[in-house]
Parts: C-alpha cells; structure tokens; sequence
C-alpha cells in the first residue's frame, strides 16, 4: 500500500508540475477517485515538506483555494538572469492604486475610487475587467444604481494569496509591488462618496441626453 501511495504522490506532483494555475481538490478527486479528499490533502503536505527539507528549487504553495507548483524564491535572480528579464509585466501604478483601492474597500463603487484617487478611473477599473483582476459585483442602492465592483480569483493568483484573509496590513501592501494610497485616504467619508457618486451619475445623464439630441437632429436631417 506505502508504494501505490508514492505512486499516488509521484501522480500528484507531475499533475501539479504541468499545471499553469492552481489545481483544485476537486479535480484531483476527479483524477484519484478511489482516494479520500485527507488523502490527497496529506500527500501534497508530505511533498511540501519534502521540498522545504531539502531545499528545493520549487514549492508548492496554496492559492486561491488551490495548490500550485513554483520556483522558489531563493532562485529568483538566477530565473531572472536565465530568461534575461527583470520581472513580469506589470500593471501601471493608476491600475495598482485603483486595484488597491477596490481590494481593500470592496465592494466598492467607481465613484469612491476616483473620490481616493482624485481622478477619472474610467480606463483603469475598464483594464482592471479586461485583465480578469476585479468583477462587477452588485449595485450601490442609490440613484442610478452604480456598479459595485471586487476582486477575483485571478487576484489571488496574481499577488499569490490564499484568500483575502491573506491580504497585508496597507502599510505592507508596497512588498507587494502595489502604491497605495494612505491609511486616512482609503477611510473617505460616506457623504463624500455619495456626493461624488451623484455628480458622475448627472455626468452620465447630460451624456445620454446629448447623445439622444445628436440621434434626434441626424433624424430630422435625414427626414
């Protein structure tokens, strides 16, 4: 039984190498029917421990709800050097403040981001949803009803958390790589945000209505 369960533990750790993202246990149980989820859990701990014992070039870490394989920190500038590259492409410090904003406040509206940021977020939080980064999640119960936006489990990949529980104090959100504004800032009184709110949903609004003035004087050109 001690070899089939190597096997087992051999099956894993091939599955978890060739894995680009976080293998679920669900799909494991799929793949390993015939073994208990505490199983499979506990041969992933042995290869863990198995790794950190000997001081290996990978890990296997938990994120976003699964395990994945990667290199180990310790190996990171020999990696860089190898691939003659610094770091991965990363996201503009308007698209970080913004995504720091969203991850902390969450949920949170467009409105509050630009109130923090002090400018239009328009192009940063539309990036943010093309990258997978951050999800509508709702609407604000005010006029208009706004978007409500959070993050994703891409996020979690992303930064390499195991969930949002995991997310650092905002003091040590820069170990991350992430600007992000002050404490005070992110604590934006309701009102502020609710005013803010309510300017953009006027901007829209004169937006629409002079849009539907163009539609009405292009129909009466063409009649």
């Amino acid at each position: 039984m001690d070899e089939q369960l190597n096997n087992y533990k051999s099956a894993v750790e091939a599955l978890l190498f060739v894995s680009e993202k976080p293998v679920l246990l669900e799909q494991l149980k799929e793949v390993f029917p015939e073994l208990k989820p505490l199983q499979i859990v506990d041969l992933i701990k042995q290869l863990q421990e198995e790794y950190v014992n000997r001081e290996a070039g990978m890990v296997i870490v938990e994120i976003a709800g699964g395990f994945q394989m990667l290199s180990n920190s310790h190996a990171a500038a020999y990696i860089r050097e190898f691939y003659k590259t610094k770091t991965k492409e990363k996201l503009s410090k308007p698209a970080l403040e913004s995504l720091a904003i969203i991850a902390y406040k969450q949920p949170t509206g467009r409105a509050e981001v630009e109130v923090i940021r002090g400018v239009n977020s328009d192009g940063t939080i539309a990036h943010l949803l093309n990258k997978g980064l951050i999800k509508i999640t709702g609407r604000k119960e005010v006029p208009g009803r706004p978007f409500l936006y959070g993050t994703t489990k891409e996020f979690l990949e992303y930064f390499g958390l195991k969930s949002l529980e995991d997310l650092p104090k905002i003091e040590e959100f820069n170990q991350l790589g992430v600007d992000v504004p002050k404490i005070e800032a992110l604590q934006v009184d309701e009102a502020v945000a609710e005013a803010e709110t309510r300017k953009v949903l006027q901007e829209e609004a004169a937006t629409q209505e002079s849009s539907g003035q163009s539609r009405a004087m292009n129909n009466v050109e063409v009649e």
